[in-house]
């Protein structure tokens, strides 16, 4: 394992003050006063005690051992910590430490320190949570500091000023500097922009934006505590100038007031709703003034909620919800939506990756399939506004990647010239040149919409030529106005018949329908642009092909043996449509007892193709069809290792043919290929040889669907 290499001895220091010149560089006027004396404290320490400070905050938690203090850059630990506590930011251990103190301490030493205590009762079998326990509950915290050595203790103080610093550089509540490690180590990759701006502009939006990640943050530990606080904190928290303050603020009152909702406190619940402004917060007030009887407060809030919603998610919940309980309907839009839904029959292979079997049936009718989701939607934002993202707008820190003006929701204040000017050109039909020479001006340059690697070209020209072009302005209006609120939920499948573009949701057998899911559906529709749900029906399909692929090697290892010979044929509906063999050179020796196995001998594949050579018609053999093996894992396995080697991706579903007949013809000692021909009278002339014994596993392959026609339940044997 190679070894990480060594930090410099003041690396944690000099990225601490790299930290603090550049928040004082961007952020003069969001600083206040305890910030600037903070700093100007700090830089009047001495270099150990500032070394011992950044240490302690670069580490978990605010208790620590001082007998573990040992830091190369560090000459004198004691002076350093007493220059730390004149200083306030050390201390010794109080009675509000006490469950940090015993949570830190080794068992042992809570072992110890309980008889040393006169406590006969303790166990040294018990778990330490039991231990912090019994120590909260029956020792009080003067006894256990006397016997458990609290005065080798202290404790970190005066930090919310550091961690309100470190909030400004990195965007979150990191109370550590773990990042620039991992960007120096070359484990983080960060964004290098030459110049940045500041992500707040005035002191009372970075203060309110802190506070309220602070308490996102601490909902993390689950604990009811946490959430007392956090309820206190939400109800009392400063005021929100700011979209983006009011978000975090929000999302703060929805996470606690539900887990009160839940605790059976509704009254608490109803309080940190109505702090919040958000959708989410409308959503579950109006569902607890309803469980709990006020049908009027929740149906004015309703009426509110529709004349003037937050998003289309808000509108949409409140429409179906007023129907349901105010209007006497009886089905909410999502079981209709899913009912109506066009019914695809896919075989039950596909199980657990219906998308990919749906995309089978379709192309066999005719239709160009793409692989869509978000992906092509966030490709074509990100392609269409690059200079107004990237190039126009600075990066918060070099550890930024989304833009802050798409965070808080000023995007399309900012850029609302160039906006409305690339939208038009999407209306009209002309934005795809605009898009292409993005791609081949910025390809491959890192950003935080989209990946390279996933931008489909063909896919994007496609849906340009072959949908609305207002309907698509219009979508692409609605991200611009809330990125994050249209990140997701956009369908699987984008489909392309006759020229024409549509969109596909997938939906098997006890999946549901999100809400952002329909959202989408019904923005694309509303834009002109067809989109439905398939509802897949998992059953065996005769018209799906199957390839029972053999192979044969130099030995067992996938990583290190290689492929001498493949034998493939392909199956629809029972009958044979097609066969492929080809020998391969392995590029080494084919061992004795290998030849002496399979008959291939060095000479037969010495002027043989390579792997590489023949992979795009094999690739273009399996079609789009199942992987079939006897054994299955071995034969995939060999051949998914060899198109990495060539830097390509093999997937394919997979069906075995052992695991098959094992399940539906039970009762044999031994489900060998060879000992199953002899069985069921299956022809193996040649065996060990790749497509002899492929031609003999089809027969396998059709003794198993026979069984499996008519049959709606989960395949055992698809791998």
């Amino acid at each position: 394992m190679a070894k990480l290499p060594q930090l410099p001895v003041y690396y944690y220091l000099d990225h601490f003050a790299e930290m603090l010149g550049f928040v004082q560089r961007t952020y003069g006027p969001v600083l206040g006063e305890h910030h600037h004396a903070f700093i100007t404290l700090f830089e009047g320490l001495s270099r150990d005690a500032q070394c011992l400070l950044v240490r302690m905050i670069n580490r978990r938690g605010a208790i620590f051992n001082r007998a573990l203090f040992s830091y190369p850059e560090i000459e004198d630990v004691e002076r350093a910590i007493s220059d730390l506590t004149a200083a306030g930011h050390a201390r010794t251990l109080g009675e509000a430490d006490y469950a940090a103190f015993v949570s830190c301490l080794p068992k042992d030493v809570l072992v110890t320190g309980a008889q040393a205590a006169g406590r006969g009762d303790v166990r040294k079998s018990w778990s330490k949570p039991k231990f912090i326990d019994y120590y909260l509950e029956r020792i009080p915290f003067s006894v256990a500091a006397q016997h458990c050595r609290a005065r080798n203790f202290i404790a970190l103080e005066g930090t919310r000023p550091i961690e309100f610093l470190l909030y400004l550089y990195f965007g979150k509540t990191e109370v550590n500097l773990k990042n620039f490690a991992l960007r120096d180590l070359g484990i983080l990759r960060t964004n290098r922009e030459t110049s940045f701006s500041a992500r707040f502009s005035d002191a009372e939006e970075a203060l309110a934006s802190f506070h309220y990640s602070q308490i996102l943050d601490s909902l993390e530990d689950g604990s009811e505590s946490a959430h007392r606080r956090a309820a206190i904190d939400v109800l009392a928290g400063p005021a929100c100038g700011t979209q983006f303050a009011g978000d975090l603020r929000s999302r703060a009152a929805h996470q606690t007031g539900f887990f009160f909702e839940k605790a059976g406190e509704s009254n608490l619940a109803r309080q940190l709703y109505r702090a919040g402004s958000s959708p989410d917060c409308n959503e579950r007030l109006v569902r607890l003034l309803y469980s709990s009887g006020d049908r009027a407060e929740a149906e004015e809030l309703l009426q509110r909620m529709i004349d003037d919603p937050a998003s289309d998610g808000e509108h949409l919940f409140a429409t179906d919800f007023y129907a349901r309980k105010f209007g006497g309907r009886r089905t909410g839009l999502y079981t209709e939506l899913l009912r109506s839904g066009r019914t695809i029959t896919v075989d039950d292979t596909y199980r657990g990756n219906p998308e990919a079997g749906v995309a089978g049936v379709l192309r066999r009718e005719g239709t160009k399939v793409f692989f869509t989701e978000n992906v092509l939607w966030h490709t074509l934002f990100g392609l269409l506004f690059w200079d107004e993202l990237f190039e126009s707008t600075q990066m918060p820190s070099g550890f930024d990647w989304l833009p802050h003006c798409l965070k808080d929701r000023s995007f399309r204040r900012l850029f609302a010239v160039t906006i409305d000017e690339k939208l038009a050109a999407i209306a009209s039909g002309t934005s795809l040149p605009l898009i292409l020479r993005t791609v081949a001006a910025k390809w491959g340059r890192p950003n935080g919409i989209f990946s390279w690697d996933h931008v489909q070209v063909e896919a994007l020209r496609a849906l340009l030529e072959g949908s609305d072009p207002a309907g698509i302005a219009s979508i692409v209006r609605s991200m611009c106005d809330d990125f994050r609120g249209m990140r997701d939920g956009f369908p699987d499948l984008m489909l392309v018949q006759d020229g024409k573009a549509s969109f596909m949701e997938i939906k098997a057998e006890g999946d549901v329908i999100r809400r952002n899911q329909l959202i989408r559906l019904r923005q694309l529709s509303a834009a002109g642009i067809f989109a439905e749900i398939g509802r897949v029906d998992y059953r065996f399909d005769p018209e799906q092909d199957y390839v029972v692929v053999d192979i044969e090697t130099t030995g067992s290892w996938s990583n290190g043996d290689r492929i001498t010979e493949i034998g493939a044929v392909k199956v629809r509906n029972h009958c044979v449509v097609d066969e492929w063999h080809s020998l391969l050179n392995p590029q080494r020796a084919i061992p004795e007892k290998i030849v002496q196995l399979t008959g291939i001998t060095n000479e037969m594949v010495r002027d043989a193709p390579l792997f590489a050579e023949v992979a795009d018609r094999f690739m273009e053999f399996m079609g789009d069809g199942i992987f079939v093996a006897h054994n299955v894992s071995f034969d995939y396995g060999f051949i998914a290792y060899e198109f990495e080697r060539i830097g390509r991706r093999f997937k394919f579903p997979k069906l075995c043919t052992c695991a098959g007949m094992r399940r539906r013809y039970p009762g044999h000692k031994s489900y060998g290929l060879g000992k199953l021909c002899e069985i069921y009278g299956i022809e193996l002339e040649n065996h060990h040889r790749a497509l002899c014994d492929a031609r003999a596993s089809v027969h396998l392959l059709n003794l198993i669907n026979q069984k499996r026609i008519n049959e709606v339940v989960p395949s055992a044997e698809a791998a």
